[in-house]
């Protein structure tokens, strides 16, 4: 088949690269179809990429802004222009969402051309993830999910990033064929090599540090743990708040250690090793099953504190691979909870390798084909 991913975000540029390579080698033609402004820098991408085609999108500063949401309704007409020109030579349209314009417009092709399968890969639920509490329940915000919600009909298959979208949408999908794609990394042998901390408590935070983690959490946590150890926390990541995160630890107590962006495999590993539990924390009104560095913790055997309901929550309780923090006393030790951290990478080895994650695409595309 010639298949055609169409991606928002360099962000979830790894699900696209694990799509690409499961589906090219099952010896289909491949194009990725993506931004070339990065979310995450807020800059222009330069280098290119073997079968992605870059197009240009309006760059914007706030997360939450107008320019924001120009520069998304920009692309998604320049894109789905490009598949509109070309839609004779495709088969397969696998779109990611966010943002809902790409449903609103793949959607479209779909009804003119309904022989081209239409895949909707739900990796986000716009504006259902969003911290805006009471906000979401504005007209303007109902709109907005109905841009999505009136559309996924059209889709071929539904796919869930995790369990809980499945939930959320409800009746939206009630009827249609919805099958749940985890995130996944490519396995690769790991041998822990421990060194943590004599009588303190290491615990880490990996990724964004932005406006959906909750800090005054996280704070908290340092607290209890500090009842009965010093802590030492570790920041691998990096946002717009960084600075009030380090400050609130530190008002917490703890000696912070700030690491910035690290991608080195092994210098992840080295800071995992010296930690007992990665911090998997986030706003109560966000709305997400399973995190980016829930995969990266478990990756590396590192057990969490967790928040996070859904998918997460249900396997912290089920697999032993951490704690569920309930905003109750913390009963930690300094132990290195190695039945914990087995269950840790048995838990990634199981759900969130590039093996399972190529059986399920696998099954994917038998199902559509039939």
């Amino acid at each position: 088949m010639n298949i055609c991913i169409v991606n928002c975000f360099d962000t979830w540029e790894c699900r696209a690269d694990l799509l690409y390579d499961v589906m090219r080698e099952a010896g289909n033609n491949v194009k990725v179809l993506c931004s070339d402004f990065m979310h995450i820098e807020k800059k222009r991408r330069i280098e290119g990429k073997q079968d992605y085609r870059f197009f240009t999108a309006e760059p914007y500063k706030k997360n939450i802004s107008i320019n924001r949401i120009y520069s998304h309704t920009q692309l998604s007409k320049d894109i789905f222009g490009f598949v509109r020109e070309n839609v004779n030579s495709i088969d397969l349209l696998w779109v990611f969402s966010p943002p809902n314009s790409f449903i609103r417009d793949a959607a479209e092709i779909k009804k003119e051309h309904p022989r081209v399968i239409l895949i909707f890969d739900m990796i986000d639920l716009w504006p259902e993830t969003m911290p805006l509490n009471a906000l979401k329940m504005l007209p303007v915000f109902y709109m907005w999910r109905k841009v999505r919600n009136k559309r996924l009909k059209y889709g071929d298959v539904i796919i869930t990033e995790c369990r809980l979208y499945k939930k959320v949408l409800g009746k939206v999908v009630e009827g249609l064929r919805v099958r749940t794609l985890y995130l996944a990394h490519e396995e690769k042998k790991y041998i822990p090599n421990l060194y943590l901390p004599e009588g303190k408590i290491g615990l880490c935070y990996l990724g964004s540090i932005n406006n959906i983690i909750d800090i005054d959490c996280i704070s908290n946590i340092v607290r209890q743990c500090r009842k009965r150890y010093p802590v030492i926390f570790h920041i691998i990541g990096n946002g717009e708040r960084k600075e009030k995160l380090i400050r609130a630890v530190k008002n917490a107590g703890a000696e912070v250690v700030y690491h910035g962006k690290i991608y080195d495999r092994e210098k992840k590993q080295q800071i995992f090793d010296s930690c007992h539990y990665g911090l998997n924390i986030m706003k109560k009104s966000v709305c997400v099953g399973l995190t980016m560095k829930s995969i990266d913790y478990f990756e590396f055997g590192l057990p969490i504190i967790n928040n996070i309901k859904g998918d997460t929550w249900n396997a912290v309780e089920e697999y032993g691979i951490g704690i569920n923090y309930r905003r109750r006393d913390l009963l930690i030790t300094v132990s290195p909870n190695n039945v914990e951290r087995k269950n840790a990478r048995n838990f990634f080895e199981q759900y969130l390798t590039k093996d399972k994650f190529r059986k399920e695409v696998h099954k994917i595309l038998i199902s559509v084909q039939r």
